[in-house]
């Protein structure tokens, strides 16, 4: 990657900037006392947290490729998650997801350096946010941890109809921004939507690795904290 002469960054937001995880993580124990879950019979809030860390991911990954649909990744998320903790998906609170999702946008944790990498960058280079999330979500967090003020341009999926790593929203992103591909490259979490997706339209892309799993190989580049970028940039 020749990254000296890149003009245009974009960024992924959730767990590549806002970490959801730990957002969410928060948001749940919270709503686990307040919905008493322990009467139920779900005696740890820890497992249920993991256990719907899991569903949501994977189910996440069919809504990227339109598999499935905003209302059916909501529902699914929690029900599946009474499934696999054995307890009847019918005793799921109903206000439970809607306090959920008022809550957990309003969580303020990014990862490690993200301002001061975000701040340094856009110093130097035009940046930019493409995320799959929804567009109401996407708006708090992006308001409550002050992030607007680093991209002069935000792509939301669910507002222009297509997801990561449908190659036209990276056409879209770009031509938005008024760059192009080569001018551009892509950070983020997600191997398949993030750096395929962008890779695919021909477009350099830096995994964003946190957790050190392994890299695949068709990965060029990746880093395992926010603050490697001003070193590459």
């Amino acid at each position: 990657m020749q990254h000296a002469t890149k003009k245009d960054i974009f960024f992924d937001l959730d767990h590549t900037i806002w970490d959801f995880e730990k957002n969410a993580e928060e948001a749940l124990m919270e709503l686990f006392d307040i919905h008493n879950f322990v009467a139920l019979g779900i005696a740890s809030a820890i497992s249920f947290i993991e256990t719907y860390n899991r569903n949501n991911h994977r189910l996440w990954a069919l809504y990227h490729h339109g598999k499935i649909t905003k209302a059916e990744l909501r529902q699914a998320r929690f029900a599946d998650t009474f499934r696999e903790l054995n307890i009847d998906p019918r005793l799921f609170p109903q206000t439970f997801e809607e306090d959920y999702l008022k809550l957990c946008p309003q969580k303020t944790y990014l990862f490690p350096h993200a301002h001061e990498t975000l701040g340094y960058l856009c110093e130097r280079y035009t940046l930019h946010l493409i995320s799959n999330g929804f567009g109401d979500a996407a708006e708090i967090k992006i308001t409550k941890c002050d992030l607007k003020k680093y991209f002069s341009t935000i792509v939301i999926s669910e507002t222009i109809g297509v997801h990561k790593p449908d190659p036209r929203i990276f056409h879209y992103a770009v031509g938005n921004a008024k760059t192009t591909i080569h001018d551009s490259v892509m950070v983020g979490d997600s191997v398949d939507a993030d750096i395929r997706g962008a890779q695919n339209v021909g477009m350099d892309a830096i995994y964003f690795n946190p957790k050190k799993e392994a890299v695949p190989q068709d990965v060029r580049r990746s880093i395992t904290a926010l603050s490697e970028l001003t070193g590459i940039f």
